[in-house]
């Protein structure tokens, strides 16, 4: 562009020192000093000219280099690159890490079926979470009051009497019936606490379970499901070369042949 701008101010100044000339040799006659001025004008102009070019084109070299290195902070290629993978990212196609399932389903429970982009199992696993947390503090909770139940009917203290909460309307515990009480505080409490380790351990199973499906999901996303995949099964004669007698040499059976 400064080139440009050159050359063209360059054309200018020539055609205007032609057009002075011309004015000049109209208006006064030719003359031997008029004819030496004129020459060392015009060669003056195409020294200074030169000069000028010569102290443009540094400056544009510059100039071009300068903008060479804006462009390059502005779009960097690694950025440029990134953006175009992004861009052309098909969602259609993707195909999840089974590494990074495992790990995201290790840390955070149902994080593995959100990145094989599984949603509807979601449901699935955190109801599970749920229902085990809630039958967990459920049977903590009666464990709890059936064993402080218990150890008041144990006692000979009076004032220690929680379990009278679980005794029906006009029931009352004496001699007679007090070692039949003990016997089923003592089995709830077992039974309760049963049930809250019981809790705990389906909880753990549900986790062990969601961990392993989002592996084996990631594993499987790349699993050839197309037409091409087909079982037949035919009936066959199926040879015995072992066998002396011709009539045994050969017997029925049935073939199965699976193409992948």
């Amino acid at each position: 562009m400064m080139k440009t701008l050159a050359i063209i101010l360059f054309m200018t100044m020539a055609s205007l020192g032609c057009l002075a000339q011309t004015d000049s040799t109209r208006y006064e006659p030719l003359s031997s000093d008029s004819i030496f001025a004129n020459s060392s004008d015009s060669i003056f102009a195409i020294s200074s000219d030169s000069a000028l070019l010569q102290d443009l084109a540094p400056l544009d070299t510059i100039v071009e280099r300068d903008a060479r290195q804006l462009d390059m902070k502005m779009t960097p290629p690694d950025a440029e690159l990134k953006l175009k993978n992004k861009a052309k990212r098909d969602w259609a196609t993707w195909t999840p890490d089974p590494q990074r399932a495992l790990w995201l389903a290790l840390v955070i429970p149902g994080a593995g079926q959100i990145y094989n982009r599984k949603y509807w199992k979601l449901p699935i696993v955190y109801g599970g979470f749920m229902g085990c947390i809630y039958a967990l503090t459920w049977n903590n909770t009666m464990y709890k009051d059936y064993s402080q139940a218990y150890l008041d009917i144990m006692d000979d203290d009076p004032a220690t009497a929680s379990y009278t909460k679980f005794m029906h309307l006009g029931r009352v515990i004496n001699d007679q019936n007090i070692e039949r009480y003990k016997t089923l505080f003592k089995k709830r409490k077992d039974k309760y606490r049963r049930w809250r380790d019981l809790s705990f351990f389906v909880m753990l199973g549900i986790y062990a379970v969601s961990v392993i499906d989002a592996y084996v999901d990631a594993e499987l996303s790349v699993f050839d499901i197309s037409k091409d995949l087909s079982l037949k099964v035919q009936p066959t004669v199926i040879g015995n070369p072992l066998a002396n007698n011709p009539v045994l040499a050969s017997s029925l059976g049935v073939n199965c042949s699976l193409n992948f």
